[in-house]
């Protein structure tokens, strides 16, 4: 009896280890430019038993953009997270933050209906930080993707306004407090 579960076990683990890596197999890609057909093929991909690689493949759309900025290339991102979100595959949520964090001068990261006292101003610093750090993604989309040097200082300068507000609203958060 436990030659029967023993070999029932190895063989299912010796299963599980082709599915696995057949899956792997399948979802591996060595992306190239044209960015558009290189979206084509992700999308093909993620439609299959690929969407757990969303991320770097994202990641990896992001860096045949880099290499090869065009104008043109917002609007590609912007028709591709679209179709993505048309097809299931991401949310309309998803979709939109990652385009705004890369594309948009307005900031995700500071997003949503919140009471500044009670809600920014206790996490004042890390919502500052984030902010800055989704400028340098902002870099990539703006500045290196599609060579949106007007959107990119914008957005640039919309962070400091915003961080100046910020300072002196929880300043007087604060002192109403007192």
């Amino acid at each position: 009896m436990n030659f029967l579960k023993i070999t029932a076990l190895v063989l299912i683990a010796i299963l599980t280890g082709c599915a696995t890596t057949s899956t792997v197999d399948n979802c591996s890609t060595s992306l190239t430019a044209p960015l558009r057909s290189a979206m084509t093929e992700v999308e093909g991909k993620l439609s299959s038993d690929c969407a757990g690689y969303y991320e770097t493949y994202v990641a990896d759309l992001i860096d045949i953009a880099v290499e090869n900025p065009d104008a043109d290339n917002k609007r590609a991102f912007s028709d591709f997270l679209v179709r993505l979100s048309d097809r299931g595959i991401i949310s309309k949520r998803q979709a939109s933050g990652l385009y705004n964090r890369y594309f948009n001068v307005k900031f995700v990261s500071l997003d949503g209906d919140y009471s500044t006292c009670s809600q920014v101003c206790p996490v004042k610093d890390k919502v500052i930080l984030d902010m800055r750090q989704e400028l340098l993604d902002k870099e990539i989309g703006l500045l290196q993707i599609s060579n949106d040097k007007t959107g990119y200082y914008r957005a640039d300068l919309l962070l400091k306004e915003s961080e100046l507000v910020l300072q002196a609203t929880c300043q007087a958060c604060s002192n109403g407090r007192s």
